[in-house]
């Protein structure tokens, strides 16, 4: 077996061997301890089998976990200055490709059918770096990429808002994006202190299960997500401020906007946050022909 590579020595002589300094607009936080990285890994139920994707593997430490318990793992890095130290901690895993690309920009499936040929279960599994967490699993789940699901480490407070409930004050137009395609929890609280450099947060390991089918059928998925994130446009404000205010032309059409409300049986002083998704898709599509 090889040594880890997440030990807080081993990180230090790698990263001082490449003289390699943190940029903090690519959030790069590494993780140096080994069981939390095993934990997260367990949480993905790889095979043999498996295929494993990862978004910023840093300098491997995470890859070398998924690679030990998979049968191919592919990374995207953003950053070139670590292809020369992932070529140098992974070079005992063949089956470890990088694409040194940003993951936002990537053809991922076109990836996927490239490097995992033959390979019929596929998790992603990544720390993701905080400042584009949200943006990172928007994509995954709207490509409708051919995976079981995700399991990535994210600031505790985002985690919290993807699993939230309705009722909440957490629960919002992420929650519901998310939870229209997976099944969202939170497998477990990572404390800030197993970083290099130590963020100014706790994080949370989240498992989304990607669904067979959406939560709910929708006529329109995307003004689905247009009435959702326009209901929650301001927190405070009713249902019907939100909507007329956030809707193009909103304002002219509020007896329209009304109709719709009574005929998806919901009043219209109601607050987004209390809305189940059933609501939000009877919603969507009661109010679709109005804005077609």
């Amino acid at each position: 077996m090889h040594k880890d590579i997440a030990t807080p020595a081993r990180t230090r002589a790698i990263l001082d061997k490449y003289g390699f300094s943190f940029k903090k607009s690519l959030g790069q936080n590494f993780l140096i301890d080994t069981n939390i990285l095993r934990r997260i890994v367990d949480h993905a139920d790889l095979s043999e089998e498996s295929g494993a994707i990862e978004i910023g593997p840093g300098i491997g430490a995470l890859t070398e976990q998924l690679a030990r318990r998979s049968k191919k793992v592919l990374a995207f890095e953003i950053d070139q200055r670590l292809l020369p130290i992932l070529e140098e901690t992974l070079s005992p895993y063949p089956h470890v490709s990088i694409i040194n690309e940003d993951v936002l920009k990537a053809d991922v499936k076109t990836a996927i059918e490239q490097e995992f040929e033959g390979v019929d279960d596929i998790m992603v599994v990544a720390n993701l770096p905080y400042y584009v967490t949200t943006p990172i699993i928007m994509k995954l789940l709207e490509d409708k990429l051919p995976i079981r699901g995700i399991v990535c480490m994210l600031q505790k407070e985002v985690a919290d808002r993807i699993s939230a409930r309705p009722g909440t004050k957490e629960y919002g137009s992420l929650s519901i994006a998310v939870q229209y395609y997976t099944e969202a929890e939170t497998a477990m609280i990572v404390p800030k202190t197993v970083f290099v450099p130590q963020p100014n947060v706790d994080s949370a390991v989240i498992k989304l299960t990607k669904r067979k089918e959406p939560a709910v059928a929708v006529k329109s998925e995307s003004f689905f997500f247009q009435v959702t994130k326009a209901s929650f446009a301001q927190r405070r404000k009713t249902l019907l401020n939100n909507l007329t205010s956030q809707l193009p032309e909103g304002k002219q059409k509020k007896e329209q906007i009304l109709s719709a409300l009574e005929q998806a049986n919901v009043e219209p002083g109601r607050r987004g946050e209390t809305l189940s998704i059933e609501e939000f898709a009877r919603l969507s599509d009661a109010l679709l022909p109005h804005f077609s």
